[in-house]
């Protein structure tokens, strides 16, 4: 599993992540064996959110009920959770008071002391900058928060929470895959005229964005083909990508699911996937394909096969 420093904390983190929003209905028997089969595959980084699970808290409540786990366990696993989301409407909420309530219902359900990475969940449109700025900074003072981050942001949402917050934004949890990648694919069909891949969608290069400030994109739903529509792998639909993943699978002893994987940590931006399964085994494919050292050709080659056009 390659492993690197995230920036602007002290984390060393692996390229890829077991998620955990799956898990309200596996016995502590199934969760136990989830995460032991991540750790033996050099996962160590679990995310979470307070929405996960049907009723607030429940997934991170599953999680630690599960595993019991020990301070010195405790400090040999990164556990990011998520605030912002109102289930009811739904709405989002980045109010202080709402952080505050979020973060301290997840170290009751975590049953620690502290969140290392606390994700704003998605975009509020009536955010107050000042108003997160003052929960981050309690949080971070009183330690029950070491580091945060963002999720589904814009460049310039983010600019927006950087001038007002102190803390650096260190992740951004994006949706990505080789099949829904357009913050990856704008950038190559830039200056395209009458080209919908070159149309700006994210306020303006988020990928190279997080590149130039030091923010670790984590890529959610990596095998998905859209949005929330269905994986590509296997999928007759995508029937010249899947044969080009195929191939390279075989030629590099991996599953289709470790190729998928591979596309995107072999992207020079060092980022994250996030995985959503809680199927043992695919975890283990998945991560295999954590140092899988895809050329440019095959790179590019699994990005032509996915629909998109390379000028």
């Amino acid at each position: 599993m390659k492993q690197f420093t995230l920036p602007h904390t002290e984390i060393t983190a692996p390229n890829v992540v077991l998620g955990l929003m799956r898990i309200a209905e596996k016995s502590d028997d199934e969760i136990r064996t989830l995460v032991r089969t991540a750790r033996d595959a050099g996962i160590d980084f679990f995310d979470h959110a307070d929405v996960y699970g049907g009723e607030l808290h429940h997934c991170e409540e599953r999680f630690a009920k599960a595993l019991q786990l020990s301070a010195s366990e405790r400090e040999q696993v990164t556990i990011q959770t998520k605030a912002g989301i109102v289930p009811d409407g739904p709405y989002f909420d980045y109010s202080y008071e709402h952080l505050i309530e979020s973060v301290e219902g997840s170290l009751r359900a975590l049953q620690t002391e502290h969140i290392d990475i606390l994700l704003l969940h998605r975009p509020d449109a009536l955010v107050e900058p000042e108003e997160v700025a003052r929960a981050f900074d309690e949080l971070h003072t009183a330690g029950k928060v070491r580091h945060f981050g963002v999720s589904n942001h814009t460049p310039r949402q983010i600019d927006l929470l950087a001038a007002h917050v102190q803390q650096p934004i260190v992740a951004n949890q994006l949706q990505l895959s080789i099949t829904h990648s357009t913050i990856i694919a704008q950038g190559v069909a830039a200056n395209m005229q009458e080209l919908d891949q070159s149309v700006v969608r994210d306020g303006g290069g988020v990928l190279d964005y997080c590149r130039l400030h030091g923010i670790t994109v984590q890529a959610w739903s990596p095998f998905q083909a859209g949005f929330f529509d269905g994986v590509f792998l296997g999928n007759p639909e995508h029937a010249e990508l899947n044969a080009v993943i195929d191939r390279l699978a075989a030629k590099y002893d991996v599953t289709p699911e470790g190729i998928a994987t591979a596309w995107i940590t072999r992207h020079p931006a060092q980022m994250q996937v996030v995985l959503g399964t809680t199927t043992p085994q695919r975890v283990t494919d998945s991560a295999a394909g954590s140092e899988v050292p895809l050329t440019r050709a095959e790179w590019y080659e699994l990005f032509r096969a996915a629909g998109w056009i390379v000028p």
